[in-house]
């Protein structure tokens, strides 16, 4: 039976209207990949072809704009908004006009082309975050900026048109107004209740569970009661901040650990669809706030928008997020019987096979040690 429900933070309303029994015969609007090959600039190798990095997580010894690196970040060769663009803001009658001055930046994730969500390691992700962070902290200090928003577009449908691993940073002049959207809703609902909303939400969600898809002690995955999309995941840290730059090295840790999970299980049961992740956090300009907490959204590209969505406003979900939920989690059943199955039996030179895999790893620097900026 359909429903229409509320997001209690936006208090934008959502359609949950199942169209069929088994939610994974949805079709994908897209799978994440690519049909054209040929040259790519982020390959390990090209680092000559971007322009100068940035920032680079990489062995020591190794120079800025070399091989020896774990992530780089680069100045988009086609940014959108310029930094070197000085701030001017114009109207004529209704219309307001302002010119483009911004920051934009690709993150490019791993030295390998074809690696993903789907083949990191839970280190690789630490990696990328600390980049996330690197970059915030270091563009804050810049007081044209407003808002810094940390995106990843993954697939043709998605928005990327380059297939190596890498994510962007844009950072603009302006509040968005989707992020200004949850800042207001969030602020009406610690004005009447005097708590977090996202906080409310974590609490409630882990008191019912239908919804949740991955955990640890810091962070929390699960499909929102109101979901705008099917398999749509929201990652909170389960601590009240609404800065993710303040974000401490355990915690980083612990978000990788989600956050692999949640997009390795979002890749598999779904056959590896096209999507896109967002980080949204506070304004730089008013970081510290009680009312907001910075998440993580992850929307995969499995419909297509209608005129009715774009004529209405409202967002029609044909998956439920506790469907969409107990899917993503089906393989922790069987991958848990098969454990069971299987450790009696494990013997004694499997463990030392896999103590000796171990030993051989070798074993990376310190990001402290590694970063080159």
């Amino acid at each position: 039976m359909p429903q229409l429900r509320k997001d209690p933070v936006t208090e934008r309303w959502i359609i949950i209207s199942p169209e069929r029994d088994n939610p994974s015969s949805l079709p994908l609007f897209e799978k994440e990949e690519y049909s054209s090959k040929g040259f790519c600039p982020f390959c390990y190798g090209n680092e000559d072809k971007t322009p100068a990095e940035i920032l680079a997580y990489r062995r020591q010894g190794c120079g800025p704009n070399q091989q020896g690196w774990k992530v780089r970040v680069v100045p988009n060769r086609f940014p959108a908004l310029q930094p070197e663009i000085r701030i001017d803001k114009k109207a004529k009658g209704v219309y307001d006009w302002m010119s483009g001055t911004g920051i934009h930046e690709i993150i490019i994730e791993h030295s390998e082309h074809k690696a993903s969500y789907g083949t990191f390691t839970t280190e690789d992700v630490e990696y990328i975050l600390w980049s996330y962070k690197d970059r915030y902290i270091d563009l804050r200090k810049d007081n044209r900026l407003k808002y810094i928003l940390i995106f990843r577009n993954s697939g043709k449908a998605a928005g990327a048109s380059i297939e190596h691993p890498h994510s962007q940073l844009i950072a603009t002049p302006v509040v968005p107004k989707r992020v200004s959207e949850e800042l207001t809703g969030a602020l009406k609902y610690y004005k009447f209740k005097n708590r977090c909303v996202f906080c409310d939400i974590i609490r409630q969600e882990l008191q019912f569970k239908s919804r949740i898809i991955a955990e640890n002690d810091e962070f929390l995955a699960f499909c929102p009661y109101a979901s705008r999309f099917p398999y749509e995941m929201t990652i909170l840290p389960k601590s009240h901040s609404s800065n993710f730059s303040t974000i401490s090295e355990k915690e980083i840790k612990s978000c990788a650990e989600v956050l692999l999970q949640s997009m390795q299980k979002l890749l598999k049961n779904l056959d590896f669809p096209a999507y896109n992740f967002v980080i949204h956090t506070a304004p730089v300009d008013n970081e510290n706030l009680k009312h907001y907490h910075w998440h993580i959204e992850v929307v995969p590209r499995v419909i297509r928008l209608s005129g009715f969505e774009f004529g209405s406003g409202f967002y029609t979900n044909p998956t439920s997020p506790e469907e969409a939920a107990r899917l993503l989690r089906a393989d922790e059943v069987s991958e848990e019987s098969r454990r069971d199955k299987t450790s009696e039996d494990k013997t004694s030179e499997d463990k030392t096979s896999e103590d000796k895999t171990s030993e051989d790893k070798i074993s990376e620097d310190k990001r402290s040690e590694n970063k080159d900026a």
